[in-house]
C-alpha cells in the first residue's frame, strides 16, 4: 500500500478486503438480507415522543424527563432525532452526531476514528465503515466531573432493517463522567440488526464509567465492536446489562491499557431467555507499568438459551496484574453455558488469574428459604436477585435500583 494513501482511503481499501471476513465467535449473518433504515422526524424534547418509543427507552435504562441527566442523545433508526445539554453542564461536555462531529473538527479522524476499533476486524466492522453512518460523538472536558450522567438511545422502530452506528467517547485529562446507553426497539420491530462501533479514549488522571443496557426481541440479532484505549492513572469501566431475549449478539469488547497504573473493569448481567444465543466476553490488554484490570460475569440460563461467557487478559507489562470471575446458574436441562477464560502473558512478572464455576441453584439453599416461610418460587427468585448483584456495576442509586426491578421483572416473566 502506498504511503500517500489517505488514511482515509486506507480505511476503505481495508474495510473492502474485510467485507467477507467471518467473526471469531458467534453465528454468521447474511447482512444482504437487511434494508438500510428510513429517516426520521427531529423532536425538542424526548417527552414528546410517542408513548411507545418513551416506554421502549424507559425499558433500557433511559430518563425522558432528563430530570437526573447531564445531557441526552437519541438516534431513531438511521436519524440523530435529539441531543441536548442541560444549561448547567455546557460549559463540562459536549454531545453531537458523529458526522458534524467529524465536519467542525476534522482532526476526529485522524485522531479518533478506528483507532481503538479495528476497521477490518470483521464483516461487520468492514460493513459499518463503507455504509451511512450516524452515532455520537461526546467529549468530557479536561478537568471537569460530570456528576449526573449522560443518557444516549439506540433505537429501531421498524422490521428488517440495520442500525448503523459509530460511537467515540473522549473523557480529556482529569476529567469523570457516566455514560448510559439503552439500546431498544419499538414494540412493533421483531427482527433486524444493530451495528455498533464504539471507542473509548480515556486521557490521563480520567475517569469513565460506561453502562449498556439492551432491550431486543426474540428474532433480532446485534453485533457491537467496542475498544477502549486508556492512558497514565486513567480508569474505564465497561458494565453491560442484557436481560431480554434476543436471537443473537456477539461481543468482545476490549481495553488497551497502555498508561501508567490505568485500570480497566468489565462486569455484565446476562440472563438467558427463550432459545437466545448470546456470546458476550471482554479483552484487557495490559501494556502500561502498574496496570491492573478486571473481568466479572454473573449469568442465568434458562430455556433452550446458549451463553457463552469468555474472558482474555493479555499481559506484556512486568509490574501488572488482572483477574477474570466468571459463575453461572444453569436453570434448565434445554439450555447450556460455556465459560471460556483465557491467559496469556509474555511478562514473567505479571500476575494473571481466573475462576470460573457453572452449576444449579443449591438446593439446601432453597430448603432453607423454605423453612423461613417463602415457597419455591419466591426462595428461587430471592437467590438469583442475589447472585445478579447489580453492585458490582458501580452505578447510581437510582440506576442501581430500575436494574434491580428489571432483574425481578425477568425473573417472575420467566417461571
Amino acid at each position: 500500500m502506498s504511503i500517500e494513501l489517505k488514511y482515509e482511503d486506507e480505511l476503505k481499501e481495508r474495510a473492502i478486503k474485510a467485507l467477507d471476513k467471518k467473526a471469531t465467535y458467534g453465528e454468521d449473518i447474511d447482512l444482504s438480507v437487511f434494508e438500510e433504515p428510513d429517516e426520521s422526524e427531529a423532536v425538542d424534547e424526548l417527552s414528546k415522543l410517542p408513548r411507545e418509543i418513551q416506554e421502549a427507552a424507559i425499558a433500557s435504562g433511559i430518563d425522558p424527563t432528563e430530570a437526573n441527566r447531564s445531557g441526552s442523545f437519541m438516534q431513531l433508526d438511521h436519524t440523530v432525532i435529539y441531543r441536548n445539554i442541560q444549561k448547567a453542564y455546557g460549559d463540562k461536555l459536549e454531545i453531537m452526531d458523529i458526522n458534524d462531529a467529524m465536519a467542525k473538527y476534522p482532526e476526529i479522524r485522524e485522531k479518533y476514528w478506528w483507532r481503538a476499533a479495528k476497521v477490518d476486524q470483521d464483516k461487520y466492522t468492514a460493513f459499518s465503515e463503507l455504509h451511512d453512518v450516524h452515532g455520537y460523538f461526546i467529549r468530557v472536558f479536561a478537568g471537569q466531573k460530570v456528576d449526573k450522567p449522560i443518557q444516549s438511545c439506540l433505537m429501531l422502530q421498524e422490521n428488517a432493517r440495520v442500525q448503523n452506528v459509530h460511537n467515540v467517547i473522549v473523557v480529556e485529562e482529569g476529567a469523570d463522567a457516566q455514560v448510559i446507553t439503552g439500546c431498544s426497539l419499538a414494540p412493533k420491530v421483531e427482527n433486524g440488526l444493530h451495528l455498533g462501533i464504539s471507542e473509548f479514549f480515556v486521557e490521563k488522571n480520567a475517569k469513565l464509567t460506561f453502562t449498556m443496557i439492551h432491550n431486543w426481541a426474540p428474532e433480532f440479532h446485534v453485533r457491537p465492536r467496542s475498544a477502549a484505549v486508556v492512558d497514565d492513572n486513567g480508569v474505564f469501566i465497561n458494565n453491560y446489562v442484557l436481560l431480554k431475549p434476543v436471537r443473537s449478539i456477539q461481543s468482545f469488547p476490549s481495553a488497551r491499557l497502555v498508561g501508567k497504573n490505568s485500570v480497566a473493569a468489565f462486569n455484565s448481567l446476562l440472563y438467558g431467555l427463550e432459545d437466545s444465543n448470546i456470546d458476550v466476553g471482554s479483552r484487557i490488554i495490559l501494556e502500561g507499568e502498574g496496570s491492573s484490570g478486571q473481568a466479572i460475569s454473573r449469568a442465568i440460563v434458562n430455556d433452550s438459551s446458549k451463553i457463552y461467557a469468555r474472558g482474555a487478559l493479555e499481559s506484556k507489562q512486568d509490574d501488572s496484574r488482572a483477574h477474570l470471575d466468571c459463575r453461572g446458574i444453569l436453570m434448565s436441562p434445554h439450555g447450556m453455558m460455556y465459560a471460556v477464560p483465557e491467559l496469556l502473558s509474555e511478562a514473567p512478572g505479571s500476575y494473571l488469574s481466573h475462576e470460573a464455576a457453572i452449576g444449579p441453584i443449591a438446593e439446601e439453599e432453597v430448603q432453607y428459604l423454605m423453612s423461613r416461610g417463602l415457597t419455591k418460587d419466591e426462595a428461587v427468585s430471592l437467590i438469583t436477585r442475589g447472585f445478579m448483584d447489580v453492585k458490582i456495576l458501580g452505578l447510581p442509586k437510582m440506576l442501581e435500583d430500575y436494574i434491580s426491578q428489571m432483574i425481578e421483572a425477568t425473573q417472575k416473566e420467566s417461571m
